[in-house]
């Protein structure tokens, strides 16, 4: 088995990018390579508070492959790992390993990739379509992105803009807190389901399908999806459990 390579890098920066959650950014090592919608394990080193969570957690990276940082996205909880990364100065030292997971794009795939994204399960889908913009990726893309409000979505402006500039690429967001939205909202509302989604696919079965959230949103679409006629093998998730 190869062992899955270890970097020390530096910190540079973080900020909020929606409520309750914040973005970091990293220098990308130069022989750390990775395709969009991997992960990494990023490991603290000697911090100044530890609990019985550990120093370590994984995180898909948000950044795309032609970028030269490495950018990865959370929810802030109150434990020792969150408010260590919270107050980190510039520069300094952690571990990441990596990249890990299989849940990418096939670039050989006719088929049109059907992204369906609940809160922070966004970022592989950051890294997925800024790369798909750069190589001008030739595959019809869809963007199904739920939250409570736009507040809580992290990257909605740049997905939203993102359609600009790809034009085999549609953005579908849905807010599921219709009474405190603070503003005008004008997709759609609710909860993901199967009219929603055959709004703008039309045959639910001719897609393959990337959901990527918490678990309990995660197993809801697959149940949807299967319902609707979708071949398991035209499936692929990636959990979130919001540590």
């Amino acid at each position: 088995m190869r062992t899955m390579p270890t970097f020390e890098t530096d910190f540079l920066r973080c900020a909020e990018i929606a409520d309750g959650t914040m973005a970091f950014h990293f220098v990308r090592p130069a022989d750390f390579d990775f395709r969009a919608g991997q992960a990494v394990t990023l490991s603290l080193i000697d911090p100044p508070e530890t609990d019985t969570k550990g120093n370590r957690r994984t995180f898909s990276i948000a950044s795309a492959p032609f970028e030269d940082q490495i950018l990865i996205a959370t929810r802030m909880r109150d434990t020792a790992f969150k408010r260590t990364l919270r107050t980190m100065r510039a520069h300094t030292r952690v571990r990441i390993r990596g990249p890990m997971g299989t849940f990418t794009l096939d670039p050989d795939e006719e088929r049109p990739a059907v992204m369906l994204a609940g809160g922070i399960g966004i970022t592989p889908f950051v890294s997925m379509l800024r790369q798909a913009s750069y190589d001008g990726l030739r595959r019809d893309l869809f963007l199904f992105y739920s939250n409570r409000t736009p507040r809580d979505a992290p990257f909605l402006q740049e997905l939203i803009r993102l359609e600009r500039r790809n034009a085999r690429y549609r953005f579908i967001g849905t807010m599921t807190s219709t009474e405190d939205l603070r503003g005008p909202w004008y997709g759609e509302r609710g909860f993901l389901n199967p009219e929603i989604l055959a709004r703008a696919l039309g045959d639910l079965r001719a897609p393959t399908y990337y959901i990527a959230g918490p678990p309990a949103m995660v197993a809801g679409m697959q149940g949807l999806l299967t319902a609707a006629g979708v071949a398991k093998e035209h499936i692929h998730n990636d959990e979130f459990f919001g540590y």
